[in-house]
């Protein structure tokens, strides 16, 4: 072996080493926290939940964090808020493998796809690990409940509000946050379903953002290029809407398109506020996260607790909302 050879072999063999043993002290840590003294944590905490989003630095799963949050603090349980920075179903299903081992009293977690959550959803089940699913569920599962939208029945609604917003021919095209997520293909579905008897109403396409702004721009570009006839756009992700309207007012389209977009963060509000949106679905993330954890606490306590729990949906327009304080309607 020549020394050069030689050296590219060391260098690899402690590369090896070094990430090998990062990755070990962060599962250590993961398992272990459960066992750290409370009181370095949260003084007489009762439980210790684990709350897994498909993105940590998305503003809906903050919202849910928020809610969350709440609820623990309320009732002295230590929660943590872990997940991929940006959606990746394989980290996602790593985070829930990992809670599995930490030997937490319960997870809450995204169902997102049912075929690939199922079995990991049921091992942690079987480690006596309770889980609840919220925002999007994993009905083949065993997790114990679902909380959140009916993402359908949210979906037929963003269709009915097209048909009553628009008069004449509409070609709408769909941009939604994923292929494989069962909540954006309910709300695809549902949709579809809504204006399948409009002959007026013709879907164009359905493209796919990734949950990004960026390629929710990008495709509603792409979309206005090769079909310049679109003269309506729906985005069933939170940032779908976002990135729609941030392409439709970069090619001076806002008078003669109409965007209906998903949830209530800030830019989608603006641009609502500002006519360029208008519409979007409301959903409750915050009340997803609170009732969650206090759900959990029923099952810690051997409590009957309802299996779906749909929080309330309904399409917003400029006009509802408050415009001197900001905020929306109750």
């Amino acid at each position: 072996m020549t020394r050069v050879a030689k050296l590219f072999y060391i260098v690899g063999i402690l590369l090896f080493l070094i990430t090998f043993t990062l990755a070990c002290l962060y599962a250590n840590k993961m398992h272990t926290l459960g066992k750290q003294n409370p009181d370095e944590i949260m003084p007489d905490y009762q439980y210790h939940f684990m709350l897994i989003p498909e993105e940590l630095d998305n503003d809906y799963w903050r919202l849910v964090e928020k809610g969350a949050m709440a609820a623990a603090k309320a009732n002295h349980i230590l929660l943590e808020y872990v997940g991929p920075k940006q959606s990746n179903i394989n980290e996602h299903l790593r985070k829930l493998q990992i809670a599995a081992a930490s030997k937490v009293d319960g997870v809450l977690t995204q169902g997102y796809n049912d075929k690939q959550f199922t079995p990991v959803i049921n091992h942690l089940v079987n480690k006596g690990v309770p889980v609840i699913t919220v925002d999007t569920d994993a009905p083949s599962s065993q997790r114990r409940a679902y909380i959140g939208t009916d993402n359908y029945y949210s979906g037929f609604l963003a269709g009915t509000s097209l048909i009553a917003d628009t008069k004449g021919k509409i070609n709408v095209a769909i941009i939604t946050g994923s292929f494989k997520a069962e909540h954006q293909k309910l709300r695809v579905k549902g949709f579809k379903d809504a204006i399948a008897n409009e002959d007026r109403i013709h879907v164009i396409t359905v493209e796919e953002s990734n949950i990004t702004r960026i390629r929710a721009a990008e495709k509603a570009n792409k979309i206005l290029t090769e079909h310049p006839e679109t003269n309506a756009f729906y985005g069933t992700s939170a940032l779908d809407g976002i990135g729609i309207a941030q392409t439709v007012v970069r090619l001076n389209r806002v008078q003669s398109t109409y965007i209906i977009a998903f949830d209530t963060i800030n830019e989608t509000l603006d641009y609502i506020r500002k006519g360029v949106i208008d519409a979007t679905i409301v959903q409750k993330p915050y009340e997803m996260g609170y009732k969650a954890v206090e759900m959990m606490i029923q099952i810690q306590e051997g409590k009957p607790i309802p299996e779906i729990n749909n929080t309330d949906t309904r399409v917003i327009h400029r006009e509802d909302l408050i415009e001197k304080k900001g905020e929306l309607p109750q």
